[in-house]
């Protein structure tokens, strides 16, 4: 089984899937559409993280795609509906780099704070600029946080550790962690907090849900930081409220157009403004964080590809059964209608297949159903299974 592994994963991801016997390919940047249609010959598992997009003509161009796996957190960049459609199962990375996150977010705040790469700029240029004139310390001050999800969360319980009073805005009910308290509504956050964070997910309601209203209301001499999705935020806005002394700093570590590579030109309206803190989206880019992405998404596509688990999958039914020795095991995907079981059960049945287990998940249009057979099925079983109309994607696993 060939595998596709772009965009610099963490050699642990190599190494695991190589070891289980996987044929595995690495590039180190990202492929636009049609670069990766092409690329994608013969390969049953691709590998990627935040840069490349995988739409739904991928999918339909390459029909034999058994497995995406994102070795990050977010899974916008995948047409999560056509690769269900396919019958192609999706995998992401959804705690392995929350800590990496929290530690950036924190140390920015305290760099802006104490205007820290002011001073290294000034150090570097021969000018010593030694003063405490808008240096403060984050002890006591205010923290809102939007999205208080794994990583706002962890940082909520950080924050606090250096003496930070949080505030937290989501529209789901979260649980508070520490002293950490809700507010019932943006505007409330944007009031009390004097450091807003984002926090949130890559959902495409929430493009341009930061703009220059939100700016306006935020208290003055504010600190900004986005360490979520490159499209959440106005930038123009962002750029005009720190330019008329409204923030009094930002950090961005995502954009909304990011080059494929390192090496690549990068250009920002935010270049060259004092007190802006720009990292190359490396919030969840350490050593520690991308050897457990590369660990954990590597496990979760063997786990699949050998024994058809797909627990934590973000577009499948869940499903997981304990591997049985002999015989063989059907991994039937289907649409999410009355009677499908049964209909499979009666194939089985009629061909004296004895199932020994079976086990069956349902996720929204769609069904998913593992059944452990004593003895190999005939060729005109499997098929007759493969030509039930409700049958998105079928595999035969010897056990």
């Amino acid at each position: 089984m060939k595998v596709l592994l772009l965009e610099n994963i963490h050699p642990t991801a190599v190494e695991s899937l190589t070891s289980a016997g996987f044929d595995v390919e690495t590039r180190t940047g990202a492929l636009d559409e049609a670069e990766l249609i092409e690329a994608l010959e013969g390969v049953s598992v691709l590998g990627i993280r935040s840069k490349t997009t995988v739409p739904r003509a991928v999918f339909e161009a390459r029909p034999e795609l058994q497995v995406v796996g994102a070795f990050c957190i977010g899974t916008n960049q995948i047409d999560l509906a056509a690769a269900a459609e396919n019958g192609t199962v999706a995998f992401n990375a959804p705690y392995s780099n929350t800590r990496s996150v929290v530690e950036l977010a924190m140390a920015e705040i305290i760099a802006m704070a104490r205007h820290l790469t002011d001073k290294n700029a000034a150090l570097h240029a021969g000018i010593w600029d030694k003063s405490a004139k808008g240096a403060h310390e984050v002890r006591g001050r205010t923290l809102g946080i939007i999205g208080y999800g794994n990583i706002g969360s962890q940082l909520s319980v950080v924050a606090e550790a250096f003496g930070m009073e949080v505030y937290f805005y989501d529209l789901v009910d979260r649980l508070a962690l520490g002293n950490a308290q809700r507010c019932d509504t943006l505007d409330e956050l944007l009031e009390k907090a004097e450091t807003i964070t984002l926090h949130v997910d890559g959902r495409d309601g929430n493009a341009g849900n930061f703009g220059a209203e939100q700016f306006a209301k935020m208290r003055p001499r504010s600190l900004f930081l986005n360490l979520s999705r490159g499209f959440v935020v106005d930038l123009e806005a962002l750029r005009d409220n720190l330019v008329s002394g409204h923030l009094a700093g930002a950090a961005v570590d995502v954009f909304p157009t990011e080059p494929k590579k390192a090496g690549d030109p990068f250009e920002s309206i935010l270049q060259g403004i004092p007190n802006v803190i720009l990292t190359p989206h490396v919030g969840g880019s350490t050593e520690e964080a991308q050897e457990d992405i590369g660990r954990y998404v590597a496990g979760k596509i063997r786990d699949f590809t050998t024994t058809g688990s797909t627990v934590m999958s973000v577009n499948m039914p869940h499903v997981q059964v304990e591997r049985r020795a002999g015989g063989v095991r059907v991994l039937h995907l289907h649409q999410n209608v009355p009677g499908v079981l049964a209909r499979v059960n009666s194939i089985l049945a009629e061909a004296g297949a004895n199932i020994e287990g079976q086990s069956l998940s349902t996720r929204g249009e769609h069904g998913y159903a593992i059944s452990d057979i004593a003895a190999p099925l005939a060729d005109d079983v499997v098929a007759q299974l493969r030509a039930l109309p409700e049958t998105i994607a079928l595999t035969v696993l010897t056990n």
